[in-house]
């Protein structure tokens, strides 16, 4: 299998940090956050990694070079200077993802941290996506989908859960984009500019994709202080 690692994020809430470093590589525990998903893909067996960047796109391969300290095999997707996006991003990197007879691949946000083990992924889900969910944190209250006793999902109701950021995908999910996403801005560039949500939604609506509930830990680090509070929280764990 193979991995995706979104990274290509302008990083504005982070602001001043991400003026100068891009998200993923603000350090937290003593190594930059993509770091952690590397170790763990890694030691899932996953060998080819493909991490999109946009803003500060350079320091990137600086900083991780080709993957070979972790015995992977990094490949850049750089969308240039603009973002494309989720589901731009992921569309971009498919040729880089996709293999024969619709290969699942694994994708992850570059600027979360979790405990969550990835082996637990299924490796063939049984639609299009399978989503990890957690507890709604406090900036996301309402969440995003419902998992459903099943294990399907739905698209909204009471008790939503949040999306982890962390899922495995078929490269069936873009079949007919163009038609689900519509006449959204950005969508005729080139190349185009989306999200995932809508793709993500269509599926859930066929029936076509699956989720978990991780009870772990997990940070969306989207603010210095979130960062603050995890670095250290990781730094109270090793000393």
């Amino acid at each position: 299998m193979k991995a995706l690692i979104f990274a290509a994020g302008l990083g504005e809430r982070m602001r001043p940090l991400t003026e100068t470093t891009p998200k993923p590589l603000l350090r937290a525990g003593g190594k930059p956050l993509i770091a952690w998903h590397l170790e763990k893909l890694a030691a899932l067996g996953v060998r080819d990694v493909v991490v999109n960047t946009s803003w500060l796109a350079e320091q990137f391969s600086r900083a991780l070079g080709d993957g070979a300290h972790w015995g992977l095999r990094l490949h850049y997707a750089y969308e240039g200077a603009t973002p494309l996006e989720t589901g731009g991003g992921m569309h971009h990197a498919l040729p880089l993802l996709a293999g024969a007879d619709d290969t699942p691949f694994l994708a992850i946000n570059g600027d979360i941290w979790c405990d969550y083990d990835f082996a637990r992924l299924p490796r063939a889900p049984a639609g299009a996506a399978h989503l990890v969910l957690v507890d709604n944190p406090p900036q996301h209250p309402h969440g995003d989908f419902v998992l459903r006793a099943d294990g399907g999902l739905a698209a909204s109701g009471a008790a939503a859960l949040t999306f982890a950021g962390i899922g495995v995908y078929r490269p069936s999910l873009f079949a007919d984009w163009r038609a689900t996403i519509g006449a959204a801005p950005g969508v005729e560039a080139t190349p185009p500019r989306f999200k995932l949500a809508p793709l993500l939604r269509a599926a859930i609506a066929r029936g076509a994709a699956t989720g978990e509930h991780h009870r772990g830990r997990w940070t969306d680090v989207g603010t210095p202080q979130r960062l603050a509070q995890l670095d250290a929280g990781l730094a109270a764990e090793s000393s």
